[in-house]
C-alpha cells in the first residue's frame, strides 16, 4: 500500500474516533477534551512516523527508482535475484525484463527485505508474484567458510522479507557449474527439481521436460556416452549442493528457521570461474582431477523454464487493499457506536425510571416533594415528545432508541395527580422539619470507601441536630457522587455511603428501619458542574431529609422517637 493510501487511513480512523467521543460515548467535558486531544497526538505521531518511515525507505532505495520496477499489470514472475547475482546483470544494469520473469538485482543481504517491503507498498497487486532466487556459483568461491557466511546472510534476510507480504516470499536456488571437458560446445542443458514432484527432470528445447532416465536413454553412440558423462557431473553437483547449500538452510540455526527451496535447478554452462574454486575442490575430492578454470564473457542463461513450476496466489491492488481495511475501521467504529447508544440508552431508561419511582413513592402530603417529582417528569415528557417530534440525538439512534416506550408511562404518572388548590391546614401543622442537611462525603469517607472514618461522630451529631425520627414523616439519606469512575461504580458507592449514615442514625438513635429510606445516585444528580475540583467536591455528598409518609416510621410503643435525644448527644460530644 502507498504512503499517501496509509495517511489516509491514519486520518480515517482519527476522523472516526473522534466522531465516537464527541458525538456517541457518554463522557464529561473535561474527559472528551482529554481523549480529542490524545487521539490528535497519536494520529500526528502516526503520520509523521510513516512519513519518516518513507524516508528512510527512500534513502536506502536511491539506486533502485520505480523505473527499475515491473508495471502494475506485469503479468510474469517478479524475481528478487539474491547471491552470485553478477553473472546475470550488465554493469549499472538493476534488473533485466523478459516475457515470462522481471529479474531485479539485490547488491546485498540487507538490502532484500528493504526492496521486498517497498515493492509491497508501490506495487501490492505484485506482491503474489514476488519470489527470491538463489543463485549459487560454486566456482566463484574459493573459501567454504566464506561462502558459508554469505549464505547465512541471505538466509536471514529472505526470513526478514516475512514482514513486507505478510509470509515469507517462495524461495527458489538455481546453481551453475560448468560442463565436462567432452561437452564443452554443447548447448546448456537444465536439470530441475521440484519439492512436491519425484525425480529429476532435464529440460528439452521444444519438448518440455524429461525424466533423466529417458533424457539418457533416448540416444545412443557418441550422444549417449555425452549425457551419461553430464549424469555423472550432475551427481557431483548434486552431492555438493546438498552438502554446502541444501544442508544450511533445511537446519535451524538459532534464530534463523529453517527454509526449504520450493524449486532446484542444476545448469550446466560455461562459469568464468577462478582457480581453486570450491567446485574445482569438490571435483580434486573425487577424482584427483579438478577440472580446467572456464574463461567466458558470455551472461549466464536465465532459468526462464523454472519459472511456471513457482507458486503463485492471486494479488491485491492498492486501492483493494485500502478499502478493506477502511471497511474494517467502518466496522468497528459501528460496533463501538452501537455500543455507545445502548449504554446511552440503558442510562435514559435509568434516569426516567428513577424519577418515575419516587414519584409513585410520595403520596402528595405534603405537596411540595410530589410537585417536584411531578415537575421532573414534566420536563422528561417534554424532552421526549420534542425528540419524536424532532428525531433523537445521534448518540440514541442506530436503532436502539428507548424512549418511544418511556412516553406512555411518563404521560400516566403526570395526569393522574394534581396537586390540592390548597393545602390543608394538618399539613402546614406537619411540615416542620429542618431543610434537607447535606453532609460533605470527604468529611466521613476515605476516597473510594464507604466506611466512616474515625473521627467522623462528633460532625455526624453536630450536623443532624435538627433530624427527628417521628411517626408520619420517612429520613431519606441520598447519596451522591461526581462523574469520576464509571457509572456503575459510582452508583453503588454512593448506595453504599447512604447505608452506612442510615446505620450510624439507626444504631445511635435506636430508631427502627421503617423510618429510613436510601437512596444512591451516583453521578446523575450533579449540584455542581464536574468541571472544576470545587465542582466535583459539592458533588460528592450525602443528603438526609424528612418526607412526609403516613405509614413510616410506626414506633411500637412509643409515640415518637427521638433520633437525637439530650442524653445521646451530650454523650456522643463527650466521646
Amino acid at each position: 500500500m502507498r504512503d499517501v493510501y496509509r495517511s489516509l487511513l491514519t486520518a480515517l480512523a482519527g476522523v472516526l474516533a473522534l466522531w465516537l467521543i464527541l458525538g456517541f460515548w457518554p463522557l464529561s467535558i473535561g474527559s472528551r477534551v482529554a481523549l480529542s486531544l490524545l487521539v490528535m497526538l497519536v494520529c500526528g505521531a502516526m503520520l509523521w512516523r510513516q512519513r519518516r518511515v518513507a524516508q528512510i525507505r527512500a534513502q536506502a532505495l536511491r539506486e533502485i527508482g520505480d523505473e527499475s520496477l515491473p508495471p502494475e499489470d506485469f503479468q510474469g514472475a517478479v524475481i528478487l535475484v539474491c547471491g552470485d547475482n553478477t553473472a546475470f546483470f550488465a554493469e549499472g544494469t538493476p534488473y533485466r525484463e523478459t516475457r515470462q520473469g522481471w529479474y531485479l538485482r539485490v547488491k546485498d543481504a540487507g538490502q532484500l527485505p528493504v526492496l521486498a517491503q517497498h515493492l509491497c507498498q508501490v506495487r501490492p497487486a505484485l506482491v503474489s508474484q514476488i519470489s527470491v532466487l538463489l543463485a549459487v556459483l560454486p566456482e566463484r568461491h574459493t573459501l567454504a567458510a566464506g561462502f558459508t557466511h554469505s549464505l547465512r546472510g541471505w538466509q536471514r534476510g529472505v526470513l526478514q522479507c516475512r514482514a513486507a507480504p505478510g509470509r515469507v516470499p517462495p524461495l527458489w536456488t538455481v546453481t551453475w557449474v560448468s560442463p565436462p571437458t567432452a561437452c564443452k560446445d554443447r548447448e546448456p542443458v537444465w536439470f530441475i527439481t521440484v519439492s512436491n514432484r519425484a525425480g529429476i527432470q532435464v529440460y528439452q528445447p521444444g519438448q518440455g521436460n524429461l525424466s533423466l532416465t529417458d533424457w539418457i536413454r533416448e540416444t545412443t553412440g557418441d550422444e549417449r556416452l555425452s549425457r551419461l558423462s553430464q549424469g555423472l557431473w550432475l551427481n557431483s553437483g548434486l552431492a555438493w549442493l546438498n552438502s554446502a547449500v541444501n544442508s544450511l538452510l533445511s537446519v535451524r540455526q538459532g534464530e534463523l528457521p529453517a527454509l526449504k527451496p520450493c524449486v532446484q535447478g542444476l545448469c550446466m554452462a560455461p562459469v568464468n570461474g577462478v582457480a581453486g574454486s570450491l567446485w574445482q575442490q569438490h571435483i580434486a575430492c573425487i577424482t584427483a582431477l579438478p577440472p580446467d578454470v572456464v574463461v567466458s564473457h558470455e551472461p549466464l542463461p536465465l532459468p526462464e523454464m523454472l519459472l511456471p513450476a513457482l507458486p503463485r496466489r492471486r494479488g491485491v491492488s492498492r486501492r483493494m487493499a485500502f478499502w478493506r481495511y477502511a471497511g474494517l475501521l467502518g466496522g468497528i467504529f459501528l460496533a463501538l457506536a452501537m455500543l455507545a447508544s445502548w449504554v446511552n440508552n440503558q442510562r435514559l431508561i435509568r434516569n426516567v425510571g428513577d424519577h418515575l419511582v419516587l414519584y409513585h413513592h410520595l403520596t402528595g402530603t405534603p405537596v411540595a416533594p410530589k410537585l417536584r417529582a411531578q415537575q421532573r417528569l414534566r420536563a422528561d415528557s417534554a424532552l421526549l415528545d420534542d425528540w419524536q417530534r424532532r428525531g433523537e440525538p445521534l448518540r440514541y439512534r442506530l436503532g436502539l432508541y428507548q424512549g418511544l416506550r418511556l412516553i406512555p408511562p411518563v404521560d400516566a404518572a403526570v395526569n393522574d395527580w394534581a396537586p390540592p388548590s390548597s393545602p390543608p391546614p394538618v399539613i402546614r401543622n406537619v411540615v416542620q422539619g429542618p431543610q434537607t442537611v447535606r453532609l460533605n462525603s470527604m468529611s466521613l469517607f476515605d476516597t473510594g470507601r464507604w466506611a466512616l472514618k474515625p473521627g467522623s461522630t462528633k460532625l455526624l451529631v453536630n450536623s443532624l441536630v435538627g433530624i427527628k425520627a417521628k411517626p408520619g414523616w420517612l429520613i431519606v439519606v441520598a447519596g451522591h457522587t461526581d462523574n469520576t469512575g464509571d457509572d456503575p461504580s459510582n452508583q453503588q458507592l454512593s448506595l453504599k455511603r447512604a447505608e452506612s449514615v442510615r446505620d450510624w442514625m439507626r444504631d445511635t438513635g435506636d430508631v427502627p428501619e421503617s423510618c429510613f429510606a436510601v437512596q444512591g445516585y451516583g453521578e446523575s444528580r450533579p449540584a455542581a458542574t464536574n468541571d472544576t475540583p470545587e465542582g466535583r467536591a459539592l458533588n460528592r455528598r450525602v443528603e438526609i431529609s424528612l418526607v412526609p409518609q403516613a405509614s413510616a416510621c410506626q414506633i411500637p410503643g412509643k409515640p415518637s422517637a427521638s433520633l437525637q435525644d439530650d442524653d445521646v448527644i451530650q454523650h456522643e460530644m463527650e466521646k
